[in-house]
């Protein structure tokens, strides 16, 4: 499953959704648990199994191989962001991330790609997130996040702020730094 699929579990307290990049998988929110299998995936062939390593291998986006490497510096706008999937260790769930730098200190920030009033509408679905002001507007409820810290200052989620994702600069490139994720995957 090379596009993976996007899995949403709401629970009245807590919702998650992530991109899952096998054939059977499970995803958790609160004390639910969603397990899936999609196709052949109950075959015993073993095809579908990816292990964590041999994943990681194939989702590094930079030319060094180093599967931390988000992108480099110059390709994270200030008037809008970048999509990225952040790899769980197990190299077969992960979590759509977007990426900003601020305009004036030019740091990055990164959170998950969701909005935290309907966590299954992504902030950026594809053509990079709208930015007002300094602030991420999402496209489906006009929610209003803070760059730095994704507060929320307006819309049906205020007060709440986005799921920050750990990022480093250095050398002019841009790294994961989470230790919830293994890997990058491009899109």
């Amino acid at each position: 499953m090379d596009e993976g699929i996007r899995v949403t579990v709401e629970t009245p307290d807590e919702s998650t959704s992530e991109h899952v990049f096998d054939s059977e998988g499970e995803v958790e929110a609160g004390d639910a648990t969603v397990r899936f299998s999609v196709g052949d995936a109950g075959d015993s062939n073993g095809d579908s199994d990816r292990s964590g390593a041999g994943a990681r291998d194939e989702e590094s986006d930079g030319d060094d191989g180093d599967p931390l490497l988000v992108a480099p510096l110059a390709d994270v706008p200030s008037d809008s962001t970048i999509r990225r999937t952040a790899m769980r260790p197990d190299g077969r769930r992960g979590v759509g991330i977007i990426l900003r730098r601020d305009a004036d200190s030019g740091e990055v920030f990164a959170w998950r790609n969701s909005c935290p009033h309907r966590p299954e509408v992504p902030l950026d679905p594809g053509r990079g997130a709208r930015v007002d002001g300094g602030e991420i507007v999402c496209h489906k409820h006009g929610a209003r996040f803070e760059c730095g810290d994704g507060l929320c200052t307006w819309g049906p989620c205020v007060g709440e702020e986005l799921d920050a994702v750990g990022v480093e600069v250095r050398d002019g490139s841009v790294y994961l730094d989470d230790e919830r994720f293994a890997s990058v995957r491009s899109r």
